[in-house]
């Protein structure tokens, strides 16, 4: 396709970035993993004990697995087999019953979706499309952003930093931690992910097994299903877990805790993008100059920090897609309905939209420095800070209202370091106190902020 003319972004524009995840969640890899799906199935059922059904040969089996193997023209053939049937499952089924009526196997092409519905075969699909997409692309992009956080939060441990809470100068904290805290909260979330599962269902038309057990009665059916999952299993980083009780769809609360955890890490790095964009704006952070590149059309003195403004949009994207499936998906009317359908095939579009997202996060990072001597030039222009110190010291010197003393001194005016020294002068307190005073505010006011930097970014 010409990406010129593509509706969406994701197949035009962002084409390129978005690449990686066309094996788990393009039109193919669907078709392709629905013949997983069936191929897994038929090929357990075949000389399952009780079922009376042969075993299959060694030479049937490498069948099988190459069938598994799609390629562009057997795509092309699925879909005019849907278009006949104008199902897409279906067409699958007749596909592979096409293939096997040209092997030994033609005499077992009834076994293939035997039993079973649509949903048997979509849902562990989806699982195994989430599953792959998380392990191979997802959380490898994830690690390699933690990894960058955690490198600043070493590298700009001991660079101080002038907090700002409800936007006016707080205390002081060092860049490295800031960097930290973003990392910590990225861990936790990678590690929310790690630890997914995701469930699964093989037990027919309304959840009972209804027609295994109608043509095969004296065989254990979640037994089979287990094993089937067990099977499916195989490889997966994150895994599938049976779901004993389903109706014909698995309900997907999974899915929505899957993504949930998904949409909780683009909201730690959505912050992330905010804070870095107001940095470079107040000159704290200094992008990177790289030749050739425009920043603006008519202001050509202008380095935009478009990595970061193109992570927010994306991340907003990708969050409103996510929330929607989490709130859409375990929602379906009695047995089942088919709206979740064609949400199911968007999932592409969150994980590209979140993807396109890190990766230019990444980018930014690494195309971004700390500007060490404006950040300390902040710092040292609001000696107010100190305040917070002062009167936190004379509270265990038991002096008199050192709280209000110290606002009526520091609110709404302008003060200098002189005025902080006349300030500590005059106070009636021990003399070792005084000096305990005049040293605080003769260093940076950043309590442990360089080694909670340390510790984390060592993690």
């Amino acid at each position: 396709m010409d990406t010129l003319n593509a509706i969406s972004p994701l197949d035009g524009r962002y084409s390129s970035l978005s690449a990686p995840l066309a094996a788990y969640f393009s039109e193919r890899a669907l078709q392709r993993h629905r013949l997983e799906v069936e191929i897994l199935y038929f090929s357990l059922l075949c000389g399952y004990p009780k079922t009376g059904i042969r075993r299959l040969s060694k030479k049937e089996l490498a069948v099988l697995t190459a069938l598994k193997d799609l390629s562009a023209g057997g795509a092309r053939r699925i879909k005019a087999l849907e278009a006949r049937t104008r199902h897409d499952v279906k067409a699958a089924e007749y596909f592979i019953k096409e293939r096997l009526s040209r092997t030994t196997l033609k005499d077992l092409a009834e076994f293939v979706h035997f039993a079973l519905t649509s949903e048997d075969i979509n849902n562990f699909a989806y699982a195994l499309m989430l599953s792959r997409a998380l392990s191979a692309v997802m959380l490898p992009a994830l690690k390699e952003l933690l990894s960058e956080l955690k490198l600043r939060a070493k590298l700009y441990g001991e660079v101080p930093l002038l907090a700002r809470t409800h936007g006016q100068p707080a205390v002081g904290t060092t860049f490295g931690k800031e960097f930290a805290v973003f990392a910590a909260r990225l861990q936790k979330q990678i590690t929310t992910l790690e630890r997914s599962e995701i469930s699964v269902k093989f037990s027919g038309a309304a959840g009972n097994y209804n027609a295994h057990l109608a043509a095969y009665p004296a065989i254990d059916w979640p037994a089979f299903s287990a094993k089937m999952t067990a099977a499916a299993n195989k490889g997966l980083a994150i895994k599938l877990v049976l779901n004993p009780a389903a109706t014909q769809i698995e309900p997907h609360d999974t899915y929505a805790e899957l993504f949930d955890a998904l949409r909780r890490a683009n909201t730690v790095l959505l912050d992330l993008a905010q804070d870095m964009w107001r940095y470079i704006s107040s000159d704290l952070v200094i992008q990177k100059n790289m030749a050739g590149e425009t920043g603006s059309s008519t202001m050509p003195q202008k380095i935009n920090p478009i990595q970061f403004e193109n992570a927010e949009g994306n991340l907003g994207l990708a969050n409103a897609l996510l929330s929607f499936f989490s709130a859409k998906l375990p929602v379906s009317r009695l047995q089942r309905d088919l709206s979740d359908s064609t949400v199911e095939r968007n999932f592409g579009a969150a994980f590209a939209h979140s993807f396109i997202a890190w990766r230019s996060l990444a980018e930014g990072l690494r195309r971004s420095e700390v500007n060490a001597g404006a950040s300390a030039e902040e710092l040292e222009n609001h000696p107010e800070i100190y305040a917070e110190a002062l009167q936190t010291v004379l509270r265990r010197e038991d002096f008199k209202n050192p709280y209000e003393a110290l606002k009526k001194f520091t609110r709404g005016r302008k003060i200098t370091r002189a005025d902080l020294e006349n300030f500590i002068g005059r106070l009636t307190v021990k003399e070792k106190v005084k000096k305990e005073l005049l040293a605080l505010i003769a260093k940076p006011y950043t309590g442990l902020a360089a080694k909670i930097a340390r510790k984390i970014g060592r993690g």
